[in-house]
């Protein structure tokens, strides 16, 4: 497996974009309308990640971005991760996991002192992956999703 960082409207990463999306249509009824852009994920105030097999096929997906105080109950110095995602042929071999700690890892390094994150009720192997690495439920909850009732926000401290 090969781990690249590419930007956000990289080919492959639109169209994995495109597929976890689709993804949150059949859950959800409605894709992620968070409002994202390419600068969003551009280093060091971002990452954007992108797992190959060993033939070339982009199989996974996760980045993160800066993020400081603001309305949406953000705080200052927090690192936001965003679409995470395993296509269904290579889920189960820890893709997420690894990923997961790649951005960590990158956070920390450029100064983020908490790691964040909002997924559903409807992605039990989202909650399970983020609890069992560390994540603890975030109140206040943050971002456009804090109101809904099937959002679950979390955090994890990056520095000490």
């Amino acid at each position: 497996m090969e781990i690249v960082s590419v930007a956000y409207d990289h080919p492959d990463a639109v169209r994995l974009q495109d597929e976890v999306q689709l993804e949150y249509v059949e859950r959800y009824g409605d894709g992620d309308l968070t409002p994202l852009e390419a600068s969003h994920f551009a280093p060091p105030r971002g990452l954007y990640l992108i797992a190959y097999d060993p033939v070339g096929r982009p199989v996974a997906t996760g980045a993160w971005r800066a993020r400081d105080h603001d309305e949406e109950g953000y705080a200052d110095g927090d690192a936001e991760l965003k679409r995470m995602y395993v296509v269904p042929a290579a889920r189960g071999r820890g893709l997420a996991r690894l990923l997961l700690a790649r951005l960590e890892e990158d956070a920390r390094a450029a100064g983020r002192v908490r790691m964040v994150l909002e997924t559903g009720l409807k992605q039990p192997e989202a909650l399970a992956l983020y609890r069992s690495a560390g994540y603890a439920p975030a109140t206040p909850k943050f971002g456009i999703y804090r109101h809904h009732q099937d959002s679950r926000c979390f955090a994890k401290r990056l520095r000490p």
